[in-house]
């Protein structure tokens, strides 16, 4: 379990200060949960690849992964709110603040990812 997290932080402290960018609503998996719950309208992001989404993913995601998201912004609505997820918060973390620097203005960022949604007892889909 150390190990993991030590991989967590190393990976966070790769990633530029930049990402975490002004406008990005941070949530943790039960705050999503409740949020998805009250806003039923949501728009959920999945930025991983396809093979782990293949493995899991949240009931309802939408998966764009991170390295196409750029190209396909058009796939993402405006007028949603939008909560973005990966496997662990990080490739998350640079979709949200790249969404809020193209004019996204209500984007929420699952911090601890779907490995913190499945740790939670959260239903996950296969």
């Amino acid at each position: 379990m150390l190990r993991r997290s030590l991989v967590v932080v190393s990976l966070l402290l790769l990633i530029p200060m930049s990402t975490f960018a002004a406008g990005v609503k941070n949530l943790t998996s039960p705050q999503v949960k409740t949020f998805l719950a009250q806003k039923k309208d949501a728009f959920l992001l999945d930025v991983r690849t396809p093979d782990e989404y293949r493995q899991a993913h949240l009931h309802g995601a939408v998966l764009i992964p991170l390295s196409e998201l750029g190209a396909r912004l058009n796939s993402v609505p405006k007028n949603r709110p939008v909560v973005v997820y990966c496997a662990v918060g990080a490739r998350s973390a640079s979709a949200a603040a790249m969404l809020v620097e193209k004019g996204f203005r209500d984007v929420y960022h699952m911090t601890d990812g779907i490995v913190g949604w499945y740790r939670n007892g959260f239903p996950i889909e296969r």
